[in-house]
């Protein structure tokens, strides 16, 4: 009765390698994303952090931040959307 809607998102982007002019990411050779343009809204000093960090690592912040990310999120996500009755 319930419509099920499950995500999986790959969890390594081990063999992923991007460099500042990447427009793409071929994640485990098999696989390619294309990037897509986000805005977000920091605190400047995580921001600054984050920077600093990019730079120390030899990365892209793109990629500090998809890495983070990565490690952060769940490899699945099982979405359970309601039935809803209708009225006739």
């Amino acid at each position: 009765p319930r419509t099920l809607l499950k995500l999986c998102f790959p969890i390594s982007y081990n063999n992923c390698h991007l460099t500042t002019t990447s427009t793409s990411c071929t994640i485990c050779s098999m696989v390619t994303i294309d990037k897509q343009r986000v805005t977000l809204f920091l605190n400047p000093k995580l921001l600054k952090h984050a920077k600093a960090q990019a730079v120390v690592e030899e990365k892209t912040l793109t990629v500090l931040v998809e890495t983070a990310l990565v490690k952060y999120l769940p490899e699945e996500i099982v979405i359970i959307k309601p039935k809803i009755k209708t009225q006739y």
